[in-house]
């Protein structure tokens, strides 16, 4: 299956808390879009990577996602290595996404800068002939994808551009809060430690931020990314009109 756009994260729920509402954006204009999960988030201090999994099946259903894939790197520890990048380049062959969303370029988290660079570079490398990955026994064929860009995490970055989801922000907040151990629903019933992401000032911060990108075009909600290629329109139609 063919996917328009492919969004890697280092951990279950990267995805939603940056840009689950640009995926459901794409998937409402009739896209095929996909997620790829590089570690289960097994080191995290709430959950497990059983309650994870669920989790991010969970939210999969909310954002209607074409396929959802883990490749079960070891959290914290996984690497830029050629190991990992054929991971990642098989999984860029199967799907021959066009555009690709990852890990911000760097982060209060370390694993999320490391990751950007891991799925960067292997973008690059599966478009490399001499480079050979199976799928089964049959060998697939090369696919570099067209754009890669990074969503912004944590820590602020001047965004290349953003993206109205204005319409879909609840669903995208539904879909945060699928992961229910990490993240406060207001329903908790656990004696989990609280964490940074855990606070209900945490999830403001989400919405908070999504605010503050709207606003930058005069909408109500965006989410952000960088891009590292210049970015070419075909015409001035395809600008969204500022108001402010």
């Amino acid at each position: 299956m063919k996917l328009d756009l492919l969004a890697f994260g280092v951990h279950p729920d990267d995805i939603e808390l940056s840009c689950a509402g640009t995926l459901l954006v794409e998937k409402n204009k009739g896209k095929k879009i996909g997620i790829a999960d590089l570690t289960r988030g097994e080191l995290g201090t709430r959950g497990t990577a059983k309650t994870r999994v669920e989790e991010a099946a969970s939210s999969a259903k909310i954002l209607g996602v074409d396929a959802r894939e883990n490749l079960e790197m070891a959290d914290a520890f996984f690497r830029n290595d050629e190991e990992n990048q054929r991971k990642i380049i098989a999984v860029l062959r199967k799907y021959q996404p066009e555009i690709v969303l990852c890990n911000a370029i760097d982060d209060r988290h370390p694993d999320h800068g490391r990751a950007a660079k891991l799925v960067s570079d292997s973008c690059f490398l599966s478009g490399l002939r001499k480079i050979e990955t199976f799928e089964g026994n049959k060998k697939q064929e090369i696919w570099k994808p067209k754009y890669v860009f990074n969503y912004i995490q944590d820590q602020y970055f001047t965004p290349s551009f953003v993206v109205d989801i204005s319409d879909v922000i609840e669903k995208k907040l539904d879909a945060i809060k699928a992961f229910k151990t990490q993240f406060f629903t207001g329903s908790e019933d656990n004696n989990e430690p609280q964490t940074y992401i855990s606070t209900p000032e945490f999830l403001e911060s989400i919405i908070n931020r999504s605010k503050m990108f709207g606003k930058m075009i005069g909408v109500k909600h965006a989410e952000g990314f960088v891009s590292k290629k210049m970015i070419g329109i075909r015409s001035f139609d395809a600008l969204i009109q500022n108001f402010t």
